[in-house]
């Protein structure tokens, strides 16, 4: 057997769905990297500018590297949604794919040391600084979408990638999956903040996925319009993309997160001091309390309730992060704004407000009841 078929066997025996080999080299993708980073598509995701060496190098993540091995776990599962129909993209559905897939891939190194291909490696699951998609698609795991994300006639969209880096030279794999977007627009008409701006390039900053996970900042009011009732990620391009509608169901190898389990967003805007022990061992707990709790504002100001106006108030009040009292003065603004109750409750938090900034906004709310700019 060659190294590169006991290698195979070896993320096959580990239940990894999807397996590549890519030369340890820049990517094609590096160069529209650099024009995506050099057009401030990225947000305030700093990281990526400062790591964008590493980022459309490899080498200079693992210098004595020759080869990326290109691992896919397969996702797919039903929509999901919380108690009171709001949304969760479905990769964070279950436990958090990080753990699952950082524990997967220590087994495969420890298997790659028995099989004689020890020495310097790096293993990658999703944060590290490669363009894995490229990568990917190199390798002939996927091709690049329309969405810029990678997709398998198989498992369409709904798959998460790992990689290991190797010292060790190994033949590429160059058979790729056939398949192309063609002249499909789905994604691009399907975004609801139309974030895909061209053909494989995701502005961040109008991107679900992004304000509610990412953006530790102000998220602009016609991209909270837009969000819906997105609490975490979304799903939308991957939803209308035809590769990904005949995906098998595999949600039982990820499970169920209690924390999204007969609860909705009142309960994730009031979770408070409890946050780290309700959302552990979920995707949803990266985030952190406050952004959690901003889009669950949000959300409640798009889907109007009266249990949600109730919470809204409350977090107005009570809540001890500004970032939190902003985002409900602005969910009930946009609920709520018609009610007198509203219009009194958020005069009086603009009056009560310390932090100069979360004052203007609530002020800025409090005009948008009647109306005005």
């Amino acid at each position: 057997m060659s190294r590169e078929n006991e290698v195979l066997e070896i993320a096959l025996e580990l239940g990894f769905d999807l397996f590549g080999i890519a030369p340890l080299a820049p990517p094609p993708a590096a160069g529209r990297f650099d024009a995506w980073l050099a057009a401030g598509r990225h947000g305030d995701m700093e990281w990526l500018a400062r790591d964008r060496e590493r980022i459309v190098d490899p080498r200079k993540v693992l210098p004595q590297g020759m080869s990326i091995v290109v691992l896919g776990l397969a996702h797919s599962r039903a929509a999901v949604e919380l108690a009171d129909g709001a949304r969760v993209a479905r990769y964070a559905a279950g436990r958090d794919y990080h753990n699952v897939m950082a524990h997967k891939l220590r087994k495969f190194s420890s298997r790659l040391e028995r099989a004689g291909l020890g020495g310097r490696q790096r293993r990658i699951v999703d944060a590290g600084p490669v363009l894995e998609r490229s990568h990917a698609a190199v390798a002939g795991v996927g091709f690049e979408s329309k969405a810029a994300n990678l997709l398998h006639p198989r498992f369409g969209p709904w798959f998460f990638l790992s990689e290991v880096l190797l010292e060790h030279e190994l033949t590429p794999t160059t058979e790729a999956p056939i398949g192309s977007c063609g002249t499909c627009t789905a994604c691009l008409d399907a975004c609801p903040t139309q974030a895909i701006v061209a053909p494989g390039v995701v502005d961040a900053r109008r991107c679900i996925s992004y304000h509610t996970i990412e953006n530790k900042g102000d998220i602009p009011d016609d991209m909270r319009r837009g969000m819906g009732a997105w609490a975490f990620g979304c799903d939308v391009c991957s939803e209308v993309c035809p590769w990904g509608s005949k995906a098998p169901d595999v949600g039982a190898r990820f499970g169920r997160h209690e924390a999204l389990a007969g609860q909705g967003l009142v309960e994730w805007l009031e979770v408070g001091e409890a946050f780290q022990e309700h959302f552990h061992g979920s995707p949803v707990h990266r985030p952190g309390r406050e952004r959690i709790a901003r889009s669950a504002a949000i959300g409640l100001g798009n889907r109007p309730s009266d249990s949600g106006r109730r919470a809204l108030l409350r977090a107005l009040s009570f809540d001890p992060s500004t970032f939190v009292r902003e985002a409900a003065g602005w969910g009930l603004a946009r609920g709520f704004g018609a009610e007198e109750a509203t219009r009194l409750a958020l005069e009086k938090a603009a009056r009560e407000e310390r932090d100069p900034a979360a004052r203007e906004r609530l002020t800025d709310h409090r005009a948008a009841c009647d109306g005005t700019p």
